[in-house]
């Protein structure tokens, strides 16, 4: 891995105190100073991932109309399909050269949240996509958990803090297809510079060029994953709950050069996110005489909802 650092959940996971809490740090001190990691050691398997990217790849190979029919009216784009173009950076106007498809959380009947989410949308057409998609989904969810679990530790919390808010958390597995780029794009970019909404974000797709991450000196660096690792930043609500102790760093999704036009570019991110009821307040231990509170109360399901205007996908 170049320019962010790598670290192994293993350590974390093993009966090793010295390497658990060599974990803690690395992923705490990574998180506190440019926001990103990538991160072997995930539970996601080969063979899971070349299916997922299979049945990924045969979804967005269908035809428009067909794609289109997956397009669910009046749900802010929270699953199903969402369009090229439809979602856009907080405060531009130009949408992203991207398409793509949202698998949200599997709740049981009895669960409080059952109501709060739309039901996932079943993709007739290839009778694997749907089935692939949820392990791969719990698969991140899992890994998702023991990150936040270091996190816990590294804030002075409980280990299992984050783990009621976590379970039944409003997640979203979002594939992402970025089509060959066939004329000069007048102000877009695959994904422009941006922070993400929710605590974690666990990425599959950044082996190649394009993904770039902006440092404390305002650079752009490219944050290019090994084979075997996940990228998994810091989203703005673990950044506000944190008063910015842990931080969200602005990153985006650069156009290739043009000889590469012609190429599409797949990734797979988890936006982890919390239950609608958890209070983002700063945690009490993240405020100080020199860190004073930066951010008013919300809860995450307040957050969410007024970040989703701001990109476009729910109209006031």
């Amino acid at each position: 891995m170049q320019n962010i650092p790598s670290v192994d959940l293993r350590d974390f996971l093993s009966d090793d105190p010295k390497r658990k809490q060599k974990f803690v740090n690395e992923i705490g001190s990574a998180f506190e100073d440019i926001g990103f990691v990538a991160l072997k050691g995930h539970f996601l398997n080969d063979q899971l991932v070349d299916e997922l990217y299979g049945e990924i790849r045969n979804f967005f190979a269908l035809p428009l109309e067909t794609k289109h029919s997956y397009e669910i009216p009046g749900i802010g784009g929270q699953r199903g399909y969402v369009s090229f173009g439809t979602e856009h950076a907080k405060g531009r106007k130009e949408g992203d050269l991207k398409e793509f498809w949202h698998f949200g959380q599997y709740v049981s009947e009895n669960s409080k949240y059952a109501s709060e989410y739309p039901e996932n949308v079943e993709v007739k057409e290839l009778p694997r996509f749907n089935v692939v998609g949820k392990e791969a989904y719990q698969m991140l969810e899992k890994t998702g958990v023991y990150v936040l679990r270091a996190l816990a530790l590294r804030l002075g919390l409980d280990e299992f803090y984050f783990d009621n808010y976590a379970k039944d958390g409003n997640s979203i597995l979002r594939p992402i297809h970025y089509p060959p780029i066939t004329s000069e794009p007048a102000n877009a970019i695959r994904a422009a510079a941006h922070g993400d909404i929710n605590l974690i974000t666990l990425l599959m797709g950044a082996q190649g060029k394009g993904l770039q991450v902006q440092n404390h000196n305002g650079e752009w660096i490219d944050a290019i994953a090994e084979p075997d690792e996940l990228v998994i930043n810091v989203g703005d609500m673990l950044s506000r709950h944190t008063n910015n102790k842990l931080k969200s760093t602005i990153h985006q999704v650069v156009n290739p050069p043009r000889e590469l036009w012609g190429t599409s570019r797949y990734s797979v991110p988890f936006f982890m996110h919390p239950v609608s009821d958890m209070p983002l307040n700063c945690l009490e231990n993240c405020i100080d005489a020199e860190n004073p509170k930066q951010f008013e109360d919300i809860t995450a399901g307040d957050y969410l909802y007024e970040r989703l205007v701001d990109l476009g996908l729910i109209k006031k």
